[in-house]
């Protein structure tokens, strides 16, 4: 009998070690998560959108995190380029132009007869992308004309429309 009761109270005092441990255990983790819910990480997140006529911008903003799950919630539709305790970058493709062609952006040909996207008009030499030579002989007068002196994109289908038409007058690349 002395032996049961023995066994009995060390079977007593380890239930309640154990259960001890087990609620102090909890109670650290509860705390560290409601610490994590009180005190979001803050970094710095740059977003680099990357427009139809290659034009890439960026803006960088200051974020505070709860947690990943949501961050990668509100942008699902980028695209992770790089990541580390101060920053994330981050890409999405706008099928768009962007505003600094719809701005400036003028179609023009360079000196050496490259079909361009000038910042202003061509006279300014200031080009943002280039595209392909033009076959000037097979180019229709007013057409020259008009890449002379500029032809102004402002929307989205101007600029597709403009590329669609001049690819025509393109010359065959040299291998």
């Amino acid at each position: 009998m002395f032996h049961h009761s023995r066994i009995l109270t060390v079977f007593v005092l380890f239930t309640v070690f154990f259960s001890i441990t087990l609620i102090n255990g909890n109670q650290k983790n509860l705390k560290a998560e409601e610490i994590m819910d009180h005190v979001p990480l803050t970094i710095k997140v740059v977003l680099q959108r990357t427009y139809l006529d290659g034009e890439l911008s960026e803006e960088v903003k200051s974020e505070k995190i709860f947690s990943m799950d949501d961050f990668w919630t509100t942008y699902h539709e980028w695209q992770l380029i790089d990541q580390n305790k101060e920053r994330i970058i981050i890409r999405k493709k706008i099928d768009d132009i962007s505003p600094l062609l719809k701005t400036n952006g003028y179609f023009g040909i360079s000196g050496d007869g490259t079909l361009s996207i000038f910042n202003g008009k061509p006279e300014t030499n200031d080009v943002i992308q280039s595209f392909f030579q033009i076959d000037i002989k097979k180019l229709e007068s007013h057409k020259h004309d008009e890449l002379m002196e500029g032809i102004r994109i402002q929307t989205k289908n101007q600029y597709l429309e403009v590329l669609e038409t001049l690819e025509n007058y393109s010359k065959p690349a040299k291998k």
